[in-house]
């Protein structure tokens, strides 16, 4: 089955480099992120998978955890982190899925058969607290992930789920937002008294409201 935005993530249990996982376990009541890699000893791979580490603190801040996948297995996994941790200067603080019969990635639809019958596409799932999919990206191969997007987002949504606002183009913590168009003018200033500017009947901006 096609995973859709807003479907609930499926739950797996897997052997990682921390040991065996419960996906549903791990991330608690707090929000994730799974995103998978080609192959291990990959060169993107290896910058991604050591700024995900550095950036350990900036998911932590977020109530985030994270986790990757790789199709290889746990014996590459071991040594391939210890390249990572060389390379990029940091230590690999979270878990790596092994995954050589391919079961998360076919269930999470990481294969695409047309760029690659045998490794995963750089797919990104984030994950809320009730398990929903509230994020899918796919990038081809050759192109690493902007880590800042993956954080803005994390921002983005969990703003957006206890706020009835939504976040313009390139919005950024701290900078104004849009109001949900649902909401009245006249409960504007009860629900947002920082106030608020009205451009258009349609587009209505104010401060961020937890700010």
């Amino acid at each position: 089955m096609e995973l859709r935005l807003g479907d609930t993530a499926p739950n797996f249990q897997a052997q990682t480099s921390e040991g065996e996982i419960d996906f549903y376990e791990y991330l608690g009541d707090g929000w994730g992120v799974l995103f998978s890699h080609p192959a291990d000893y990959t060169p993107v791979c290896t910058t991604e998978l050591g700024r995900t580490a550095q950036l350990k603190d900036e998911f932590a801040q977020r109530n985030t955890k994270v986790m990757a996948l790789s199709v290889d297995d746990l014996d590459s996994h071991k040594g391939w982190i210890n390249d990572i941790n060389e390379t990029q200067n940091t230590t690999v603080n979270f878990p790596i899925i092994a995954d050589p019969e391919r079961k998360v990635a076919e269930l999470y639809g990481m294969m695409h058969p047309n760029a690659s019958d045998s490794m995963t596409v750089r797919s990104v799932y984030i994950v809320s607290p009730d398990k929903k999919i509230k994020l899918m990206l796919t990038y081809p191969a050759s192109t690493g992930r902007n880590f800042n997007e993956i954080l803005r987002v994390i921002d983005s949504l969990q703003l957006t789920a206890n706020y009835s606002v939504a976040t313009p183009a390139d919005w950024k913590e701290g900078e104004d937002v849009v109001i949900a168009p649902a909401i009245p003018d006249e409960e504007i200033p009860e629900r947002f008294p920082k106030g608020h500017k009205k451009i258009k009947p349609y587009l209505r901006t104010t401060p961020q409201p937890n700010k």
